[in-house]
């Protein structure tokens, strides 16, 4: 995760007064950012990629085809 310079001293600022400021430390990553995450995971052809709420989160499911003919269903969170 690469955190910028100006959002590190955000995050640091609002650790040190705390509630009274909340920070905001993580981005957003895009599905295809999110598919090249999977696929350091687990190197193979993607087959989909949906976009589901869980909560309050957004979350990536990217269904994948492994090298050895498995499916399998890898799930990255969009907030990181």
């Amino acid at each position: 995760m690469r955190i910028l310079r100006g959002s590190l001293a955000v995050c640091c600022l609002g650790l040190l007064l705390g509630s009274a400021v909340t920070p905001v430390c993580a981005r957003e990553i895009s599905a295809q950012e999110a598919v090249a995450q999977a696929q350091r995971e687990a190197e193979g052809k993607v087959l989909s990629v949906q976009t589901l709420t869980v909560g309050k989160h957004k979350v990536y499911r990217i269904k994948m085809l492994t090298r050895d003919g498995q499916v399998r269903v890898v799930q990255v969170l969009a907030d990181q």
